[in-house]
């Protein structure tokens, strides 16, 4: 499957963006999809995953209550709803999917990516 992230921008904190990820090649419906970023020096980090139909979803701790995940699987699309960003929350943002369950919160699972969005939070 090909991913290709976008909506990424500069926005003041305590606002807010909204990122998608259109999917493309192969049954949308038969991944989960997962949010993850990684900031200048850091390691790519688990931000939200959500499951297969979007009945379930899953958020990092930094993320709970301010951002939310959801999924459109008639239109091959993954959404991030981000509020009340904070500048810690500046990062470069990748989709990601997988087949298989378990391990959502970790990288190595997820085979397909897209090719990030970056998202700046000034103070």
């Amino acid at each position: 499957v090909q991913l290709q992230a976008s909506g990424g921008g500069l926005v003041q904190a305590g606002g807010s963006l909204r990122l998608s990820c259109a999917a493309s090649g192969r049954t949308f419906s038969n991944y989960y999809m997962g949010w993850f970023r990684q900031a200048p020096g850091t390691e790519r980090e688990f931000v939200a995953v959500i499951s297969r139909s979007g009945d379930w979803t899953y958020y990092a701790d930094s993320v709970k209550g301010r951002f939310t995940i959801s999924r459109d699987n008639a239109k091959n699309t993954l959404y991030l709803q981000m509020n009340s960003l904070k500048p810690e929350d500046t990062a470069v943002y990748y989709c990601a999917s997988k087949v298989l369950d378990g391990a959502y919160s970790n990288v190595e699972p997820y085979p397909y990516w897209g090719q990030g969005t970056q998202v700046t939070v000034s103070s």
